[in-house]
């Protein structure tokens, strides 16, 4: 089971292990929630969504000012 992440210069494919959530990839590349907004397959996504064999996801990072 695998899914395709794509963030900044990464894309590639990773391996998904049984109820690996949003929360987990974004704990396991060290980066918050606060400054990160995930989409699952071209939508937005909360922290809670599991990550399904075959998902996209997408990592955008928040830019902040004025």
């Amino acid at each position: 089971m695998n899914f395709n992440l794509k963030f900044k210069d990464i894309n590639e494919t990773r391996q998904l292990n049984e109820n690996y959530t949003i929360k987990n990839l974004l704990d396991d590349l060290e980066l918050s929630s606060q400054t990160i907004v995930a989409k699952q397959n071209g939508e937005m996504s909360i922290e809670e969504s599991v990550i399904e064999d075959g998902d996209e996801i997408q990592l955008v990072q928040i830019i902040y000012g004025g």
